[in-house]
């Protein structure tokens, strides 16, 4: 009976002695609450490191939530709702012209060029962008990147914007596509899975591509203000050194493998369809390699912003970008 009860006592102190490590453990993770613009597929590579849990390996406690546009982003951050924003870098240009004493720095990048894609009503094998002319066409919102890239391609191309089609602008981003299924326009510019979901449904049709016809830019970037990456220098470090091992897993592993891992974050889609969403940004190389994001893009992105009379203030790279964590993390 002694013997039984010295072997219950054991049991029961080992089992505090676990929790005790455990709880240790949790406490030792640094928490860091990342505010991404929308849930999409382009940003597969951040989903990829959740999933495999490369913050966890730098020690990174990284809670996600979605925070439904880039003003709101920004608003998160600036009131330090969040340590870490995922969004457009244009927000961060607009923080700093309206004269933010603790701007928000972009130190990391995820996507690379535009993620969006012109869907017509009808097939299209010919297409060309004079088709566009006289069209209805139903855009983003203004002030933002996808409807800043598209307009950007559309001047490119020889197309006026605001002479030449009937540019829809009235919409929110979430209905945009529900807009286009129920009649509204003769083109939409829509990011994936949604376009391809339009093209098996029949609904729809890809006839260019916005991110091959723009070429490189900090479509999306991980940004934080300049007073947390200056106290969590290391802490930024970790959390890059995680999205490269998610952009090198990406680069390196096929289209069904990322698919299936991402797939907890799109329960409602299809495996295939975010496979096809997943291979078509692969091909188009939109999702960064590394987190670096260089100054020719930085200049790409205000030339962008300019021509679409949208670049409050020409903010010199170094005001706005640190390169140095990247850096860092790449060369080690």
């Amino acid at each position: 009976m002694r013997k039984l009860y010295l072997f219950s006592f054991f049991i029961i102190s080992l089992g505090l002695l676990l929790s005790a490590c455990s709880q240790n453990d949790d406490n030792s993770m640094t928490k860091v609450k990342v505010a991404e613009v929308t849930r999409s597929i382009f940003y597969a590579p951040q989903y990829v490191a959740l999933e495999q849990g490369f913050f966890e390996e730098e020690g990174l406690d990284v809670e996600l939530q979605t925070i439904a546009g880039g003003d709101k982003v920004m608003t998160s951050l600036l009131s330090d709702n969040s340590h870490i924003g995922l969004v457009g870098s244009e927000t961060s240009i607009y923080v700093k012209a309206r004269g933010a004493e603790d701007p928000v720095i972009n130190f990391a990048q995820l996507t690379q060029t535009d993620g969006t894609f012109l869907i017509a009503r009808e097939p299209m094998d010919d297409f060309t962008f004079e088709d566009l002319k006289d069209s209805d066409f139903l855009g983003q919102r203004k002030g933002g990147m996808p409807q800043m890239v598209g307009e950007y391609v559309l001047k490119q191309q020889g197309i006026d914007p605001e002479n030449d089609l009937n540019l829809i602008q009235n919409i929110d981003f979430a209905n945009i596509a529900s807009s286009f299924s129920s009649g509204t326009g003769d083109y939409v510019q829509l990011f994936e899975p949604t376009a391809s979901q339009f093209v098996k449904d029949g609904a729809g049709h890809i006839v260019a591509s916005f991110g091959e016809e723009s070429g490189k830019v900090p479509y999306t970037v991980f940004m934080a203000k300049q007073s947390y990456l200056d106290e969590n220098e290391e802490t930024a470090k970790k959390f890059t050194k995680a999205v490269y091992k998610a952009q090198q897993f990406v680069k390196n592993n096929s289209a069904e493998e990322i698919a299936e891992i991402v797939q907890p974050y799109f329960e409602d889609t299809d495996l295939e369809l975010l496979e096809s969403s997943v291979d078509r940004y692969k091909s188009q190389l939109s999702f960064a390699e590394n987190p670096i994001l260089d100054e020719e893009e930085w200049n790409n992105l205000k030339n962008i912003m300019d021509e679409s009379g949208e670049l409050p203030e020409d903010i010199p790279y170094d005001d706005l970008v640190n390169s140095q964590i990247a850096e860092e993390v790449i060369s080690e």
